[in-house]
């Protein structure tokens, strides 16, 4: 069981309180929470997009997806998705497309839906395909403390 390097050290540094689940690898987070039989709503996904300053990395549960018109208005600016490319190079102790969804860690401004903080506890990619972090929304909240927040995603 290993979570990325930068993220681990990042979890110890803040001291925070979490568990790590190994389950077989997947492609997406909402085949996670499937293999892992979790609700969806508490498998959260990091999705990286480049923005005109720089990149941001977006935060919501693995049930929702984005609503593009108010998500470029929580913005304020045009946005584009992140490349394959890109994400090896802004996570380079991750597995290819494993995106941690804690930002602050790996230098991003982060975004994050209003939705996320409804749930008790939270299922985090560890960067590897085949670990999650879990941990209660205490310590979500505690790590995400300077993130900016927003309604930009609906239920898939």
């Amino acid at each position: 069981m290993s979570i990325a390097a930068t993220l681990q050290n990042y979890l110890d540094q803040k001291h925070i309180d979490y568990d790590l689940i190994t389950h077989p690898a997947t492609a997406s987070s909402v085949h996670t929470a499937g293999v892992c039989a979790l609700p969806l709503d508490r498998v959260a996904k990091g999705i990286v997009l480049r923005a005109d300053a720089g990149y941001v990395l977006i935060v919501l549960p693995a049930s929702y997806r984005l609503r593009r018109a108010d998500l470029k208005e929580t913005l304020g600016r045009n946005y584009a998705f992140a490349t394959e490319h890109e994400l090896d190079q802004l996570f380079p102790d991750c597995a290819h497309g494993a995106v941690p969804p804690l930002g602050e860690c790996y230098g991003l401004d982060v975004l994050i839906e209003d939705s996320m903080h409804e749930q008790p506890d939270l299922y985090l990619e560890g960067g590897d395909h085949t670990t999650l972090v879990h941990m209660s929304q205490m310590q979500f909240a505690k790590l995400t403390a300077n993130a900016r927040h927003g309604c930009f995603a609906t239920r898939a």
